[in-house]
């Protein structure tokens, strides 16, 4: 195993037992607190995590497995199906399965030989990468929870991980939208929650994105409108990007209003 993707491991375990610390003390109340997402309770946004780290363990330990399922799934509301199912299981059981799965994916991802590529519903991927996801969607999930507990959690250097993702994910953004992505190369600067300064794309890039690594990781994961994050853009094509900008796989879904008009 790459040390990268030693690295991202590490880091997704640690994620995954912070948002765990979330909601291991709730009650029933607390589990079907409704979130930021439409239709999606506390328990709903674990459902989904469990949800897809089985999904990605399958992908890691049986490719013509996961090929079967990922070609019975129905595009359109598959997400909400695995979720909607996954949240019907009483608290305990669902913490429960959640731990369970995420803690057999790990170990099944160190376990894969170097170079390997794993299946998804997207592009094949490394194992670095697909830990990465994982995390992103970890995070991003956990910022859901968190919000609807109304519990402000401090930003960790794992979210590089996040930026670096949201920052190579830039055409992708653009084709899931069918729109052209830009030739123009982007730059963006950031500052991350310890001061230290992460930098991605070429230094002389017209097209720039600035501000801190907590808001463009807000960004890329759609948990918050650009007006309401301290991002600032140099260039028509990096304020147009701004409003695009997505480091998951699947459609965009409802845009996040500002907090000034919600």
């Amino acid at each position: 195993m790459s040390d990268l993707a030693a690295a991202v491991l590490g880091d997704l375990e640690d994620e995954g037992t912070a948002l765990d610390r979330l909601v291991a003390g709730l009650d029933p109340g607390g589990w079907a607190r409704g979130t930021p997402a439409p239709g999606w309770s506390v328990a709903h946004q674990i459902a989904h995590l469990a949800w897809t780290d089985r999904a990605a363990l399958l992908a890691v330990t049986d490719a013509d497995g996961f090929a079967t399922e990922a070609g019975r799934a129905r595009p359109a509301t598959f997400v909400d199906d695995g979720a909607a199912e996954g949240s019907r299981r009483p608290p305990g059981e669902l913490l429960a399965y959640w731990r369970e799965g995420r803690a057999r994916l790990a170990a099944a991802l160190r376990a894969v030989p170097a170079g390997t590529r794993l299946p998804w519903y997207g592009p094949p991927m490394s194992v670095a990468s697909m830990a990465t996801a994982r995390l992103m969607e970890t995070w991003a999930h956990g910022q859901d929870v968190a919000d609807a507990l109304g519990v402000a959690r401090t930003p960790t250097a794992r979210l590089r991980h996040i930026a670096h993702l949201g920052f190579r994910t830039r055409d992708f953004a653009y084709a899931v939208r069918g729109l052209a992505p830009p030739v123009e190369p982007f730059r963006v600067e950031l500052t991350g929650p310890g001061g230290e300064a992460w930098a991605y794309g070429p230094v002389d890039a017209a097209q720039r994105v600035s501000g801190p690594a907590l808001d463009f990781c807000l960004l890329v994961t759609r948990r918050a409108h650009p007006d309401d994050l301290a991002l600032a853009a140099e260039g028509p094509g990096a304020a147009h990007w701004l409003t695009v900008a997505q480091a998951f796989a699947g459609p965009p879904g409802p845009d996040r209003a500002p907090r000034a008009g919600a």
